[in-house]
């Protein structure tokens, strides 16, 4: 294995002369960065010289020719009256100035009053007796500027072209060319004269006389431009003095580069020379040689606290590799112990969680035997008496295991079974002696007769849950921090087992409980629905013997009443009368509460039979109108049956559609005040069904009560609270429409009327009865289908 180490390690140690040094590395990287900053820093600093040269020069530009134009003595005296020594005396002014070039005054017109140049054209390829000539920019500018009342001047570069004659200056290159190689710069600052500046006027002693004359004797001109005037500037001294501080930039950047490089070539050499003693070293540490010798700090900076770190690490290895040696028992122990609580875990899951008992006895014997305790006990706490009592006790004799399952242990404070379950805190007690005052007495006296010296003790916990603690003890050594350590590894997983455990057996004697009490509870509820079913039985019953017994007196009644308004009995008084017309009118209406009774009485307990055939809706409900004219008549309401062409049939029980009708008619017209009208109208909303609505002027429904007028024995409110009677009818109407699958709705508004829908399934002739003749529904399919409707 050393040589596989060791093998690469030559071989890149022989090749490290093929590289460059450390040094020279250094060395050149530094002086590339000072090159490189000292350069950048030095042109930073020489452009920004530049600029504000060129800045400064056009601010001066700007405010000769700025106090220039706005001279009113020189705008009206020479300008506009065109005075050559007021003009002379302002073109010496100017031109006095080193940095201007040039001078140009144009008049209104165009023509030039004045102009002075410094610089002059120089013909070499002439002959001699040419005589130079002045250089001045060309006069388009000023032209247009005649035309632009400015009132802030425009800079123009301008450069001297190869024919001598001042051209726009190309900016765009100007990044390729140096700022030393190119040629003279001149900025020409151009701006016109306005004929009126009245900011001006008021600082002027004389501005107003000068006014006055201008305005009588100036030359006739309506434009506000009165003339231009162009001022030439040179950046020509600007480039000399920048000349001089470039060569002293240069000079200074040359000395600190060099004193750089001269600085980092001692500095790497006091850094490099150390670095080689520290390499020797280590190649022979690396090839295994060994040594005791070690190295002399250069001084005390990074080197020699390096130098001093690799001495450490010599003296480290050193000791690591006697330390190594001595842990390895140690490792060992450990796999050992770790091998034995892999064990136990897995003894843990594979144990049944039914048997408790079983389960701790399997744990503690795993870990005793594994972990080599002598004596082992699962001690469980009872938190609704405040004590822990012994599980299970493994390794002493069954006298003491049957003393411990008796005691009783007390939770109180300052103890040592308080820390445990309500601190979660753990113990390694070397020797039960020292800590005697703080065990319960008779657990003492326990662990003295079993001949237990040292114990270690855990507590169980179990998601937030402290279930009790775990303690293991020996007999002749002491226990240690690592039984400890081992002990809180596996409390968890036997926290768990024992938790899983207890809840198990809980749920199956809550099974237990909850399987009697549901078989006790479905035998009480059998007896009520039997008893529930008499009653309804006994109810149905009594409902109907008690209509049919009414049936016969009212029927007497019925006809004593009519007798006796025929005159059968003699004449009668008006008071007599009229008494026997509401006897006979209240008679009327128990008899259709009785009536509906029974109906309901049939639906509820009853099958019910339907004699299904085909038959026409609008005839069913044009009978039901005929049998009630008279009741109508008697009241003074208009029953009206609206004719219809053709109308497709119904499959349906030709009595029950009729009841059905007579219901809602008979509705109708009692709640229709005298002089109303009833009608029944009869179409078809959609292919295949059939619809049937009576329409009434009567007091209405209230939208709140809408909902609820199909219920049976409903009780909603109404404007004519004497025709109401059992409030059965629409309900018995609804169950009926029901069972020849239709549908039954109202529209209603209060004091205007309301309209009752009935719709229909039609069929074709080819179509067969749903239900053969004489087909019996049971309720609860009633019920069913009313709500689905």
């Amino acid at each position: 294995m050393t040589n596989v180490i060791h093998t690469p390690y030559r071989a890149a140690l022989g090749s490290r002369t093929r590289f460059l040094g450390l040094r020279l590395k250094f060395v050149l990287l530094f002086s590339l960065i000072l090159v490189v900053t000292c350069s950048a820093l030095s042109w930073y600093f020489i452009e920004t010289r530049r600029q504000a040269m060129t800045t400064n020069l056009e601010e001066l530009g700007t405010i000769l020719l700025t106090n220039t134009v706005r001279n009113e003595h020189f705008r009206i005296a020479g300008i506009v009256f065109e005075d050559h020594t007021t003009l002379s005396q302002f073109m010496r002014s100017l031109m006095a100035i080193d940095h201007v070039a040039y001078v140009v005054v144009t008049g209104s017109d165009g023509h030039i009053l004045d102009q002075q140049s410094k610089r002059v054209r120089n013909f070499s390829s002439r002959s001699d007796h040419t005589s130079p000539s002045s250089i001045y920019p060309e006069d388009h500018l000023s032209e247009s500027l005649l035309q632009t009342p400015l009132i802030t001047p425009l800079i123009t570069k301008l450069v001297l072209s190869s024919e001598q004659k001042l051209v726009p200056y190309d900016e765009s290159s100007d990044w390729l060319l140096s700022f030393f190689l190119r040629q003279e710069t001149f900025f020409d600052f151009a701006m016109p004269v306005l004929r009126e500046f009245s900011p001006t006027r008021s600082q002027l002693p004389h501005a107003v006389e000068l006014d006055q004359a201008s305005r009588l004797s100036a030359p006739p001109h309506t434009g506000p431009v009165v003339g231009v005037v162009r001022i030439g500037m040179t950046d020509a001294q600007a480039r000399q003095a920048l000349l001089v501080i470039v060569r002293n930039a240069s000079f200074l950047t040359i000395v600190i580069i060099g004193a750089g490089i001269l600085g980092a070539h001692i500095l790497t050499s006091r850094i490099t020379i150390p670095l080689r003693s520290l390499v020797s070293a280590t190649r022979q540490l690396a090839e295994g040689t060994p040594t005791t010798q070690f190295l002399s700090p250069s001084g005390n900076d990074e080197v020699g606290q390096l130098t001093h770190a690799f001495n450490g690490m010599m003296q480290s290895l050193h000791d690591r590799n006697q330390a190594i040696t001595t842990n390895l028992d140690t490792i060992r122990q450990q796999v050992r112990q770790l091998t034995a609580i892999h064990q136990a875990s897995t003894a843990i899951a594979s144990t049944s969680v039914m048997d408790m008992d079983q389960l701790i006895k399997t744990i503690l014997q795993l870990l005793a035997d594994n972990l080599g305790f002598s004596k082992m006990a699962v001690i469980l706490y009872h938190a609704e008496t405040n004590c822990c009592s012994v599980a299970k006790v493994f390794g002493a004799s069954s006298a003491i295991a049957e003393a411990a399952r008796q005691v009783t242990i007390p939770v109180h404070a300052g103890s040592i079974t308080a820390d445990l379950l309500f601190h979660r805190k753990s113990f390694l007690i070397h020797d039960i002696e020292t800590m005697a005052p703080r065990f319960f007495p008779p657990l003492l006296d326990l662990l003295r007769r079993s001949g237990t010296k040292s114990i270690v003790v855990v507590p169980l916990q179990s998601q937030a849950k402290i279930l009790g603690f775990l303690a293991a003890g020996r007999d002749t050594s002491q226990c240690t921090e690592e039984d400890l350590h081992i002990l809180l590894t596996i409390a968890g997983h036997v926290a768990a087992a024992i938790d899983n455990a207890s809840a198990y057996a809980d749920l199956a004697e809550l099974t237990q409980h909850l399987e009697a009490r549901i078989e006790q509870r479905t035998e009480e509820l059998s007896r009520a629905n039997i008893q529930l079913r008499e009653h309804d039985r006994r109810r149905s019953k009594f409902l109907s013997v008690v209509s049919h017994e009414l049936r016969t007196p009212l029927t007497s009644i019925r006809s004593f009443a009519e007798n006796m308004l025929d005159g059968v009995t003699g004449p009668l008084t008006e008071l007599q009368r009229t008494y026997l017309i509401r006897v006979q009118h209240n008679i009327a209406r128990l008899s259709r509460i009785i009536a509906q009774l029974l109906d309901w009485s049939r639906l509820d307990s009853k099958l019910i039979e339907l004699r299904v055939e085909k038959v026409c809706l609008h005839q069913i409900a044009a009978l039901a109108a005929d049998s009630l004219q008279m009741v109508a008549s008697e009241k003074n309401v208009s029953l009206v049956v609206v004719p219809v062409e053709s109308l497709p049939p119904v499959q349906g029980d030709r009595d029950k559609l009729e009841q059905i009708f007579v219901n809602l008619l008979s509705n109708a017209i009692k709640f229709t005040p005298p002089g109303g009208q009833v009608s029944i109208e009869a179409s078809v909303p959609s292919p295949g069904i059939v619809q049937i609505c009576v329409i009434d002027t009567g007091c209405g429904i209230e939208a709140a009560h809408l909902q609820n007028i199909f219920e049976e024995f409903s009780k909603v409110p109404s404007a004519m609270p004497a025709s109401q009677g059992a409030q059965l009818g629409l309900w018995i109407s609804k169950t009926f429409v029901t069972m020849h699958h239709g549908r039954i709705w109202v529209d209603s508004q209060p004091e205007v009327g309301s309209r009752f829908y009935v719709t229909l399934p039609a069929c074709t002739s080819e179509d067969s009865p749903e239900h053969s003749p004489h087909e019996s529904m049971p309720s609860e399919y009633l019920s069913n289908a009313e709500s689905s409707s």
